[in-house]
């Protein structure tokens, strides 16, 4: 490719070599005309006469010999390690005594697939699943999330801090007959969109067969009110999910289940539960347990209405639903 600040382009070039060639214009004064110099004058007039208009594309700046480039047998070892134990550069690098940055530029050159990209029990690269439409396919999930006790938890105050505080929120409990302590768990369920990631969560207090059919009719209803029929979901093999109460609630949706202990399949909730523990859950330090759920739905509203997702090109879900409400809120 010819430099931005090039004199000659190819057009440039064919024009110089003919004036010399076919013309019988001296070098001298071609490279007056054209504004290069002499040497360059003669370079492309001698390659018109060799390859004809050919000759005046680039040619490729690769060297005929790397005398430095790493020995074929160093690139089958890294290869190797890579294949067999699926590690990353840093980790081949201090096995064979590497570089790391020769490390990765083996693994580039021979176009090995990152570990992000591979099912790591199998080493098989996986097929990420995609919706043409909203509504395709919902992928529903479950996520876990310890109660804050007044004070603030051991995640953000340290273990020492945080267990003080749960000990003290819990004889407090113990003394204070209308004090209800903190204790437990919320059970947050989640359903995506698979084609524009928006999102419905809710935080309840179990994962039961009743609570999950309950939250998927709030759900289908709410994905609805939004102009976005559902015909798939997706859901781990829980046992509410294979419950008659879950089937009944799905109506005449197509219900599929992820492969046993494979919950990369599940993928798009597991990405979402991830993102709001890290930008919610556990973002800032929340002093009760009640000030962090209050806080949920403000979030929840931002990752569907204003924060950008990479895979939308940094738009956020609401980008890809036509006349969504709040979009602009």
């Amino acid at each position: 490719m010819s430099h931005r600040n090039a004199p000659l382009s190819e057009t440039g070039r064919l024009r110089l070599a003919r004036c010399v060639v076919d013309d019988g214009w001296s070098l001298r004064r071609a490279a007056e005309r054209f504004q290069v110099a002499v040497t360059t004058a003669a370079r492309w007039a001698g390659r018109y006469r060799e390859q004809g208009e050919a000759g005046m594309v680039d040619r490729s700046s690769r060297p005929r010999h790397s005398p430095n480039r790493t020995p074929t047998r160093i690139e089958r070892r890294i290869i190797k390690v890579r294949v067999l134990r699926r590690w990353g550069p840093a980790r081949i690098a201090y096995l064979l005594g590497l570089n790391v940055s020769t490390v990765h530029r083996v693994l580039t050159r021979y176009g090995l697939a990152k570990l992000r990209w591979l099912d790591r029990p199998t080493g098989r690269v996986i097929r990420r699943m995609e919706s043409a439409a909203c509504g395709d396919m919902v992928h529903v999930d479950v996520k876990k999330l310890g109660k804050i006790p007044a004070g603030g938890g051991w995640r953000m105050l340290g273990k020492s801090v945080g267990k003080r505080n749960k000990q003290a929120d819990k004889s407090s409990g113990q003394q204070t007959k209308h004090h209800n302590p903190v204790r437990g768990y919320h059970f947050l369920h989640s359903a995506i969109d698979a084609h524009s990631r928006l999102a419905y969560s809710e935080l309840l207090s179990d994962e039961r067969k009743d609570t999950a059919a309950a939250f998927w009719l709030r759900a289908n209803a709410w994905f609805t009110r939004h102009g976005i029929t559902v015909r798939k979901v997706l859901t781990d093999n829980g046992s509410c999910y294979r419950s008659h109460a879950f089937g009944e609630a799905l109506g005449g949706i197509e219900h599929r289940r992820t492969r046993p202990y494979r919950p990369q399949t599940n993928g798009k909730v597991e990405r979402f539960h991830r993102t709001l523990a890290d930008e919610w859950a556990y973002a800032r330090l929340y002093t009760s347990d009640a000030e962090r759920c209050a806080e949920y739905p403000r979030w929840l509203h931002t990752y569907n209405h204003h924060r950008g997702h990479t895979a939308l090109g940094g738009q956020p879900p609401a980008s890809r639903v036509p006349n969504l409400s709040g979009q602009y809120n």
